[in-house]
């Protein structure tokens, strides 16, 4: 679909060239909302300080060379120079039209074409997933997502905790129970269970937590049937993984699995390089890089260790591994990492050592997506009332079967079958929504009926908004069928090539609202700011409502109006579908 915004900036860079000279044609015009138009450009302001000129003059010169004949009617200046830009109804119905024709992708703008490599989810082998693990899961798909929109190559890397010291102790209790025991199956159904065992007897039984050091010695050396039951238990762990990513329907795989064992092999490589460099030296008997500007509570060196006393290595190493990695061998323009906020320190000095190194090239820019906090009741980290992390299986086991209840209470008839398609949906959607609709890197209360709530910023309002226009469009074709209000002679689907009209000022604000889609995402995909697209798309379903109760559809006053806002919604559904599909949630035919 047309970007609004990309029409416009072509417009003031031809302006802005004949009006000042040709180096000035790449200024950003700082197009804004307005209360008093579409669109606001601000840049009379900033250019009158360089010109040294009134910003009203400025502005004036602007608009005598500005063209948009056939887009906007004539520009206002109001204020200390502000350029009011007010859109043709004309050109607004063809751009809907046209858009509609490319409803599978976004306009192409800066973002797109680049390589993004996006770390996210990234739990642990032989433990459960928690609800810690829901944002960045969620959130990092949805920025997968987004970026595959604006036409980005995106490499998912799922770091999977799957190597270190606990590896030994696991092994040796695999061995125990037997590999193919009920118990080993179970690491697939609840892990915790498992290395919760484990460590109990690496605690209290000396003999054993003697064998599971041994083990790691062994694990650590590359021993060959060490390494086979290893990937036993990364396997039943992988089965886990891909059960709570299908219950959550994100988009990672297998072949997205990247996790710390598949850069053991790069740690003595890693330290010797920065030795080499003069970056990292030994500290206590630990190797350390100190990166500059980085200081403790008493302004002394902040160290990160990178080679431990006793010679073994710790996830900071590991991490910088995977940062050159995702720069030298995937040819990464933007690496993001989707982790919790806690983490920013330790990501920071990662990022300034790698930079020092010469690992990252001028362009590629690591990102830290942080991540907040999702809380209970009582605004504490939500846990269990025994203090342990809350089991993400069973939180999203419950708002399916909550939003079963909810569907069970409506007056819409389900069978079995679609009651538990449709309570999936809903359910799922309702938790993946309440995380992305604020902002990623604040913290927010779990509340089940908030989210599956009806009315307001949820996505059951949004996916309800969808279901009423398939009802809308679904009549519409029996009514056509069966010659009921139909005009005669009218096929189910007269209105899909239908001219549109924006006759009243309800359809004229909806029109603007479909249109202001592909400046969102982009600007989701700029900023990783997913919580963006949530807020647009909220609007988008409230300007729908209104125009749904100020314009009749179905029995419109004629049958031109009656095709064009058929069409008008119809556009609407496909908006709704592309953004929420964007944010990884779906919508039910009915509701």
């Amino acid at each position: 679909m047309p970007s609004l915004t990309s029409v416009l900036h072509a417009r003031f860079a031809h302006a802005l060239e004949q009006a000042f000279g040709e180096e000035f044609k790449r200024r950003d015009p700082v197009i804004r909302s307005s209360q008093f138009a579409d669109l606001q450009a601000n840049v009379a302001l900033p250019l009158a300080k360089e010109l040294k000129s009134k910003p009203r003059d400025v502005a004036a010169t602007i608009v005598e060379h500005l063209d948009l004949a056939g887009v906007c009617e004539t520009p206002e200046i109001s204020g200390p120079g502000f350029i009011n830009l007010t859109f043709t109804p004309e050109w607004l119905a063809e751009n809907l039209a046209a858009g509609a024709e490319a409803a599978d992708s976004a306009a192409a703008g800066s973002e797109a074409g680049r390589t993004v490599v996006i770390d996210y989810s990234a739990p642990n082998v032989a433990k459960e997933m928690h609800v810690g693990h829901l944002r960045t899961t969620v959130v990092g798909d949805a920025l997968a997502r987004t970026h595959e929109f604006v036409g980005n190559t995106v490499i998912r890397q799922n770091h999977i905790g799957d190597w270190g010291t606990p590896f030994g102790m696991l092994i040796e209790h695999l061995l125990d129970v037997g590999i193919e025991s009920s118990t080993a199956e179970e690491i697939s159904d609840n892990p915790n269970a498992f290395y919760q065992a484990a460590r109990v007897k690496f605690d209290s039984d000396e003999e054993f937590a003697t064998r599971s050091r041994a083990r790691v010695v062994a694990l650590q050396s590359g021993d060959a049937p060490t390494l086979e039951l290893w990937e036993t238990l990364v396997g039943f762990s992988r089965t886990y993984f891909n059960r709570i990513y299908s219950t959550l329907d994100v988009s990672l795989t297998d072949a997205d699995l990247a996790g710390e064992s598949m850069y053991n092999d790069y740690l003595a490589e890693v330290c010797a390089e920065l030795e080499e460099k003069g970056l990292a030296r030994i500290s206590d008997g630990a190797l350390c890089v100190f990166p500059e500007g980085f200081t403790g509570r008493e302004g002394e060196p902040l160290p990160l260790i990178i080679r431990k006393s006793d010679g073994g290595y710790g996830y900071a190493t590991t991490d910088l591994a995977a940062v050159r990695y995702r720069a030298q061998t995937l040819g990464a323009d933007r690496a993001l990492y989707v982790v919790g906020a806690p983490q920013a320190l330790h990501f920071e000095m990662v990022f300034a050592i790698a930079r020092a190194a010469g690992w990252l090239p001028d362009h590629l820019r690591p990102e830290h997506v942080k991540i907040g906090n999702v809380l209970g009741s009582d605004g504490k980290i939500l846990r269990t009332r025994s203090g342990a992390p809350l089991r993400l299986a069973e939180l999203l086991d419950e708002a399916i079967e909550r939003a079963k209840v909810t569907l069970q209470e409506s007056s819409a008839e389900f069978s079995a079958a679609e009651e538990a398609e449709v309570a999936a949906i809903v359910g799922i959607g309702a938790v993946k929504y309440a995380d992305l609709s604020v902002a990623h890197d604040t913290s927010y209360t779990f509340d089940l009926d908030r989210m599956l709530a009806p009315i307001g910023n949820t996505a059951p309002y949004l996916q309800y908004a969808g279901a009423r226009i398939r009802s809308i469009l679904r009549k519409a074709e029996g009514a056509a069928a069966t010659g009921g209000d139909a005009t005669p002679g009218e096929s189910a689907a007269a209105w899909q090539d239908a001219p549109i009209h924006l006759g009243e000022a309800a359809e004229r604000d909806l029109a603007l609202a479909i249109l202001g889609f592909d400046d969102v995402v982009a600007e989701v995909a700029a900023g990783s700011q997913p919580h963006k697209l949530c807020t647009y798309l909220f609007d988008l379903a409230q300007a729908f409502t209104t125009f749904y109760e100020q314009c009749p559809v179905l029995i419109a006053d004629t049958a031109e109006k009656r095709a064009s806002r058929l069409r008008l919604s119809q556009i609407v559904l496909a908006t709704l579908e592309k953004g929420l599909g964007i944010l990884g949630i779906r919508v039910p035919e009915r509701m």
